[in-house]
């Protein structure tokens, strides 16, 4: 229950003739109660929006705007439509307290009236101001705190992902920021994606953040392949490479799994595409399912060419790194067979990006990423 003592003490008196204000000027001082006054309807509203009051004390009849129209525009304003506004006039027809109670009005007082019950009238109506704020309040921090622990909960979703992704590539023979360069590559696409008037409209909104968080789990099922095969530094044979195609299969069914556990728009669906099917080729010569064209998720279109570029202009166990000349020549030459052609444009129209990113992470820790995340939870 709120206190008289926290009660709002700052009244605006709306009336056109000077002696009535200073009637409720005299009466209300001495209580505490910080008194304004405006002689028209036009000042009133001004001085409403420039200085919020907890009470007003209006009058009905003035030349220009009268009382009836303060009134209807205060309360169809959302900024003020909640500050109580007690007609104070000595007009006591039936019509007018009609008319005063259409317009929004929240009580009537007839002059000549008695100063007990003004003031009654007042800090009930201040009482409910006063609450009515409380709750205002209220409501705004329980606002701020959830989006606090929603953020808290996205940066954790965003740890656990990176974790596991570095995880299943800790067993790789690759090595360095693979992951990280490749989902800044993927972002940058998807950027390009975003401002091409053939996909306005179609992307949903949080589509370059969810490529960018999503792309890291692309390998997740590396996990399941044997260290023989996985690790293996040589050329592996036919019935190898058989075996290690398997991982987009495992790792799409795990992250398939977890995402139903999670439900409806779980932040692992993307992940889930990408790991699928960022083997398949454009012109259905992929794998694992052999999927063509559009068929193919547009994350994992764009998860393909970006895993393409880092594996070429990236050293390997196995081979010393291409230069970016070399490796936008294989991917030129893959537009639309391995590539959507729609993702080899985007990487043309960003390569000086790529170039920056690639040059970005030369020499950068291996667990950068993880830390930064970790960091932004503390």
């Amino acid at each position: 229950m709120a206190k008289e003592d926290e009660l709002g003490k700052h009244i605006l008196v709306v009336d056109d003739l000077p002696e009535n204000s200073i009637v409720l000027q005299s009466f209300l001082s001495p209580m505490g109660y910080l008194i304004e006054s405006a002689s028209d309807g036009e000042t009133a509203l001004q001085m409403v929006a420039e200085n919020p009051p907890d009470v007003i004390l209006l009058d009905l009849m003035m030349p220009g705007m009268d009382g009836f129209e303060v009134c209807r525009r205060l309360k169809q304003d959302p900024d003020t439509h909640h500050i109580p506004v007690i007609i104070v006039t000595g007009m006591s027809d039936r019509d007018s307290n009609v008319r005063a109670v259409e317009a929004g009005a929240d009580d009537f007082l007839i002059k000549p009236f008695d100063r007990i019950l003004l003031e009654a009238r007042i800090k009930s109506s201040a009482k409910g101001k006063l609450l009515h704020d409380q709750l205002i309040h209220y409501k705004q921090d329980l606002e701020r705190k959830v989006e606090e622990r929603t953020q808290q909960v996205v940066l954790t979703q965003q740890v656990t992902v990176f974790s596991l992704a570095k995880l299943a590539e800790s067993r790789d023979n690759e090595t360095g920021d693979h992951l990280e360069r490749m989902r800044s590559y993927a972002r940058i696409l998807s950027e390009e994606f975003a401002d091409m008037e053939k996909y306005q409209g179609k992307l949903h909104d949080n589509f370059v953040d969810e490529i960018y968080q999503s792309t890291p789990l692309h390998d997740i099922g590396k996990v399941g392949i044997p260290d023989r095969i996985l690790l293996k530094p040589g050329k592996l044979t036919p019935e190898e490479f058989g075996i290690m195609k398997h991982h987009s299969q495992i790792g799409g069914d795990t992250l398939k799994a977890a995402d139903a556990e999670a439900g409806r728009d779980s932040f692992l669906a993307m992940g889930r595409d990408i790991a699928y099917y960022h083997h398949e080729k454009w012109d259905g010569s992929g794998y694992p399912f052999g999927l063509s064209g559009t068929d193919i998720p547009l994350a994992a279109r764009i998860a393909a060419l970006a895993d393409v570029y880092d594996a070429l202009s990236s050293k390997r166990p196995y081979k010393e790194p291409f230069s970016h000349e070399k490796s936008k020549a294989i991917i030129l030459e893959g537009r639309g067979s391995h590539f959507d052609p729609d993702v080899v444009d985007a990487f043309l129209a960003r390569e000086e990006q790529f170039l920056d990113i690639r040059h970005s992470f030369q020499g950068k820790g291996e667990l950068a990423p993880i830390q930064a995340l970790a960091n932004a939870l503390e």
